[in-house]
């Protein structure tokens, strides 16, 4: 049980001034789960928990009841009321029988006007508060922020592996049928292993990214077209179970690069597979290289709606997705990251009369 004199607001009281704060103090008793008051009720004034434990909620835009506080004796609530006598923010609900002190708002007014060390303590109090619940509401959101991403990024896990997963249950089923031969079936060993190094790479790329670490790699000097066209030949076979059409309108320049074929293996199916994305069911992705003085450009232009405009200034950030059901702004931003580790730059834009060209260019090597 606690008295009004073991207040904070009250400590710098004298014994007249007592003598006034109780005079303006009733005394009132709530049952366990009785409101004391409700959120939009009037400010009728402010209360001093005596004994018990008084929860403290408000109902938020979804609708929800969200608990913000518990007042255990000693601590005041309703505060608010006395300063801007508008409806009650929150609710205050008797935890267990209670017991609070209580001085309506004109009384304590009045006790404002005769003691300024009391208005200035009062607004210590809440300033006190407000810091108190910035400090929650922040770790509340940071933490949902938190539980939000990992959704995202397991979100982007899973749809980057529905590709790979699908070749492998297809050369599975081949390679497993009463007519296969043993041609088909080192077929579909290949495949398989192909897509599992292409999963393993993938969950590497993703944990390297979350975790925001550099992984030192090898550059290989190798021709540009001995790593690109059996690439596309695989992707075409991927796109084609989307009924999307690959055309190759260059042939692959044999010029020399220094590159890590697995890394850059990843843009080439984020690239092309982002664009299956938008044409599937018929479209066309074209497919261009060109090589200049010292770059060597790679090309790929669908046939889709294009770029929404919402995120075409800010394609290459992390979470930056739109109108995808699946998408989760990672890809995009994970082909930058291995283009720029490679020396090279990407792009995006929107094309006339509709459809979408990304591009990314490679030094050639020196020889």
């Amino acid at each position: 049980m606690i008295s009004l004199e073991s207040n904070l607001l009250f400590r710098e009281f004298l014994p007249a001034e007592f003598e006034q704060l109780h005079r303006a103090t009733r005394e009132l008793t709530f049952a366990a789960n009785q409101p004391i008051f409700r959120q939009g009720d009037p400010g009728d004034g402010i209360y001093f928990v005596k004994e018990g434990l008084v929860q403290i909620t408000a109902m938020v835009g979804t609708g929800e009841t969200k608990e913000l506080s518990k007042i255990g004796p000693g601590d005041l609530f309703g505060e608010m009321a006395v300063l801007d006598n508008e409806p009650r923010s929150a609710s205050a609900t008797a935890d267990r029988p209670t017991t609070v002190y209580f001085i309506s708002r004109d009384e304590m007014l009045k006790l404002l006007e005769r003691m300024p060390h009391l208005f200035w303590a009062m607004v210590r109090e809440i300033s006190q508060r407000m810091r108190s619940f910035n400090d929650k509401y922040i770790r509340e959101a940071f933490e949902a922020e938190r539980l939000q991403l990992v959704g995202r990024f397991a979100s982007s896990i899973v749809h980057d592996l529905k590709n790979p997963l699908n070749i492998i249950g297809i050369s599975s089923d081949m390679a497993c049928m009463a007519s296969s031969t043993a041609e088909s079936r080192l077929v579909a060993k290949v495949r398989i292993r192909k897509q599992v190094e292409r999963i393993s790479n993938m969950v590497s790329e993703l944990l390297e990214f979350t975790q925001g670490a550099h992984t030192n790699f090898v550059l290989a000097q190798i021709s540009y077209k001995s790593f690109a066209q059996p690439l596309l030949e695989e992707i075409q076979q991927e796109v084609a179970l989307k009924s999307v059409t690959l055309q190759c309108l260059t042939p692959v320049p044999p010029v020399l690069v220094r590159i890590n074929p697995q890394r850059l293996a990843r843009v080439f199916h984020n690239l092309i597979g982002n664009a299956a994305d938008s044409v599937a069911g018929g479209g066309v992705i074209k497919v261009r290289f060109s090589v200049t003085a010292h770059e060597v450009v790679t090309e790929f232009e669908d046939t889709g709606e294009g770029i929404a405009p919402q995120v075409l200034d800010r394609l290459f950030q992390a979470f930056a997705t739109y109108g995808k059901a699946n998408g989760t702004g990672l890809g995009l931003s994970i082909c930058k990251k291995i283009v720029q580790d490679h020396r090279g730059s990407i792009s995006g834009r929107n094309v006339p009369g509709g459809g979408a060209l990304f591009s990314f260019t490679l030094p050639i090597a020196s020889t």
